[in-house]
């Protein structure tokens, strides 16, 4: 499949998630995660109208960036885990991180940073030893002892289990929905906590279902042989 019949499908499922749930499908943000593809492939998705894109591996991010600058309406995700040593250099390229997933990895963003910095949370819900990030007792109460200057948490991310299970995913993206929800009601200092980074090309449709409003797809639109999302 191309990469614009492999676009249509994925909107189609956006759009289907969206009425099943009584949302709108501008209510939610596709990433094009670009960790398969190089420049070519992703101007070919830029051309098709895709601006928002994530990238997970910071040297390549880097290279990436500076091949695109003639572009300056793409909004850059940093979607991987990030080193303490590579903020100063990702940091000034990036709209969002979705992958503030220690505190020291705060204290360097807020060390480094020159302007606001948009992040999400990660939060690992599912508890697997595998998977980077804060227990939602730790989200908590890192969150309410924060003082952040530099950093907005405007929401939380998470990566779910690799299942079968639909009733697991709808689990595992119904608990950090209720995460955001209590967050947001806190009204802390910079944490505005509105957004939801969950659901990759096996499960976007669920995430959005239980209330994804940036979705991280990469398979699904890139793959020449796409057989599902």
């Amino acid at each position: 499949m191309t990469k614009q019949a492999n676009l249509e499908k994925v909107t189609t499922q956006i759009e289907h998630a969206c009425e099943e749930s009584n949302r709108q499908p501008e209510d939610v943000t596709l990433v094009a995660v670009t960790k398969t593809i190089d420049v070519a492939g992703i101007t070919e998705l830029y051309d098709l109208g895709i601006r928002h894109f994530g990238e997970n591996r910071a040297d390549v991010f880097l290279e990436k960036t500076v091949e695109l600058a003639d572009k300056d309406d793409i909004c850059w995700h940093y979607i991987g885990s990030l080193q303490t040593r590579k903020v100063k250099d990702v940091l000034p390229q990036i709209d969002y991180l979705h992958s503030l997933d220690r505190s020291s990895l705060a204290k360097e963003i807020e060390k480094r940073a020159t302007k606001p910095v948009k992040c999400f949370l990660q939060v690992n819900i599912s508890g697997e030893e595998s998977k980077h990030g804060f227990s939602k007792e730790e989200a908590l109460s890192f969150l309410q002892e924060a003082d952040f200057t530099f950093i907005e948490i405007v929401g939380l991310m998470t990566m779910a289990p690799i299942t079968n299970s639909d009733i697991e995913l709808h689990h595992v993206f119904h608990e950090l929905k209720q995460l955001q929800q209590e967050i947001h009601a806190l009204q802390l200092k910079n944490i505005p906590c509105t957004e939801l980074s969950m659901g990759m090309t096996n499960d976007y449709g669920i995430a959005i279902t239980e209330g994804a409003t940036f979705i991280r797809v990469g398979r699904a639109l890139v793959s020449d042989d796409n057989m599902e999302v």
